[in-house]
C-alpha cells in the first residue's frame, strides 16, 4: 500500500469516526440493538461504585438502568478512567455517559446533555453542639477543614476562614467531629450519603449556597432524538415514583433540586 493510500485511509477513518451523528440514527441503532452503552467510572461511591460482592451499584447505575428500561432496551455500562471518560463518546465506546458529569458551558459546546437529574449544593457543616456558626459569614476567624484546591475551600477561604488542608469529605467531617476544625463547607450530596450511613452523627447543615450545579446525561452532538428520548424517560421515572426511590434509597431524600 503506498504512503498516499495510507494517509488517504486513515483520514477516511478518521472521519468516520468523528463524523456528526444524523438526526435520529444513534436511537434507532440503539434500538435495534436492544442496548444502551453508557460510560462510568466505577468508582465514585455513592453514584458508581463495586459492592462486596463486586457488582457494579450506585445511583447513576440505577438511574442508568431505569432510563433505559423507559427505552425499551437493556443498559450495558463500560467503566472507565474519568479522565478519558467523556472523550470516550468520541470514539464511539458508548452511546452516553451517566457519571455525575456537571453541566457547563464549555462541556455544552461539544456534546449534548440531557436535563438535570441531580443537583448539589454547596452547604456549611458543623458540630450539633456548635451554637457560634449560624451561616457563611461566622466562619470569619474559625478553622474550616477542606480540600485545598477544591471550589469549597475558596468559599471557606472567601467567607474568612483559616483552612485546615484535609484530603477530602470523610477526613474534613472527622475533623469537625473531633474538634479539630470548626466547620467543613462541603457538597450537600456528599453529606447526604455520610448521615444516610452513619444518621446518628453529631454533625447538621447549618447553611446552603443558594445556587445549585447540575448534572445530566451527556451524549455526542447531534443526538438530538436520544436526548429527547432520554428526556422523556427522566420525566417518566420522576412521574412513577421509580426516581424518588432510588434517590431516598442512596440519599434519604429527593435529590433532583
Amino acid at each position: 500500500m503506498s504512503w498516499l493510500k495510507t494517509i488517504t485511509t486513515a483520514a477516511a477513518l478518521n472521519a468516520a469516526m468523528f463524523a456528526p451523528t444524523f438526526a435520529g440514527e444513534n436511537l434507532d441503532q440503539i434500538k435495534s440493538a436492544g442496548v444502551i452503552k453508557i460510560g462510568t467510572e466505577g468508582t465514585y461511591a455513592p453514584f458508581t461504585f463495586h459492592d462486596s460482592a463486586n457488582k457494579l451499584v450506585g445511583f447513576d447505575v440505577e438511574i442508568g438502568e431505569a432510563v433505559a428500561k423507559k427505552l425499551g432496551v437493556k443498559a450495558e455500562f463500560v467503566e472507565g478512567k474519568w479522565d478519558g471518560l467523556i472523550a470516550g463518546l468520541d470514539s464511539k465506546r458508548y452511546d452516553a455517559v451517566i457519571n455525575q458529569v456537571g453541566i457547563t458551558e464549555a462541556r455544552k459546546q461539544k456534546y449534548a446533555f440531557s436535563e438535570p437529574y441531580i443537583a448539589s449544593k454547596a452547604v456549611l457543616i458543623v458540630s450539633e453542639k456548635n451554637t457560634d456558626i449560624k451561616g457563611f459569614a461566622d466562619l470569619k476567624g474559625k478553622k474550616s477543614a477542606q480540600s485545598l484546591t477544591s471550589n469549597f475551600g475558596k468559599l471557606a477561604t472567601e467567607a474568612g476562614a483559616e483552612l485546615v488542608g484535609t484530603d477530602g469529605f470523610d477526613q474534613s467531617i472527622q475533623l469537625v467531629l473531633t474538634g479539630r476544625a470548626d466547620a467543613t463547607v462541603n457538597d450537600s450530596l456528599s453529606f447526604l450519603d455520610f448521615k444516610k450511613k452513619q444518621a446518628n452523627a453529631p454533625v447538621k447543615i447549618v447553611a446552603e449556597k443558594p445556587d445549585a450545579d447540575y448534572s445530566g446525561i451527556i451524549v455526542r452532538k447531534g443526538d438530538d432524538d436520544l436526548v429527547a428520548s432520554i428526556n422523556k424517560a427522566l420525566a417518566d421515572i420522576k412521574t412513577d415514583g421509580t426516581y424518588k426511590r432510588i434517590s431516598d434509597k442512596y440519599f434519604g431524600q429527593d435529590v433532583s433540586k
